[in-house]
């Protein structure tokens, strides 16, 4: 079993000691380092090259969302970032999406849901649930405005079956999920999902939920 490496990015330490303390208990996670704020995880990224960063959105010094965006913008970076966050609609959230976070979580979850977030992230999977993405995305919209042209003409590169399937990933759909509404086989929609990443030089399946909305390929109910 490969292990996930985990940096925990907080600026309070019992959240930090605690959360070391759950997942050091989970098979196949481990929590390589800690840091105090968000110049202190980008160094230690660098550093320690985890799989997954669990950041907390506001820090001093440097936040959440600027310390994501150093992260995840280097050309083949690796670590996947999941946000840490009091309120589940934190207006900050959408902003660290947009930053290529892969994902967010509350800081109140449960040991199982904390491992679970971060072997789903790790593994470049949507959010925690298909509702939840629906509720996220569909939210983030809304707040971003009207589609922007360059990215939509972006959407051109992609076949139709592609865009479908993308349309898909956008409104929470599993890859079984997909398959099942496609009537094709799950490794064919996993093909397409990795296609659709390279071909729009998306991270997973999260940017590509977001770009979807951003393009205006999916709009949220009622607009």
């Amino acid at each position: 079993m490969t292990t996930i490496r985990v940096l925990i990015a907080d600026d309070q330490m019992m959240v930090r000691q605690g959360f070391t303390v759950l997942l050091n208990a989970e098979p196949g996670i481990e929590v390589v380092g800690q840091a105090v704020d968000g110049l202190d995880a980008v160094a230690k990224t660098t550093e320690l090259a985890p799989d997954v960063v669990l950041m907390d959105i506001r820090m001093p010094e440097l936040g959440g969302i600027e310390a994501t965006r150093r992260i995840t913008a280097p050309a083949g970076a690796a670590t996947k970032v999941l946000v840490l966050t009091t309120f589940d609609l934190d207006e900050y959230v959408y902003e660290a999406l947009r930053a290529g976070a892969s994902g967010f979580l509350l800081k109140d979850a449960s040991a199982e849901d904390l491992a679970q977030a971060v072997r789903v992230v790790a593994a470049g999977d949507a959010l925690l649930s298909p509702n939840l993405t629906k509720r996220l995305i569909s939210e983030f919209s809304r707040m971003t405005g009207a589609p922007r042209a360059p990215l939509k003409e972006r959407v051109g590169s992609l076949t139709e079956r592609e865009t479908e399937v993308l349309s898909l990933v956008a409104q929470g759909l599993s890859n079984a999920e997909i398959a099942t509404r496609l009537v094709v086989a799950e490794q064919t929609v996993k093909t397409h999902v990795s296609r659709i990443l390279v071909k729009l030089g998306l991270r997973d399946r999260t940017q590509a939920a977001v770009f979807a909305y951003e393009t205006g390929l999916v709009r949220p109910a009622g607009y």
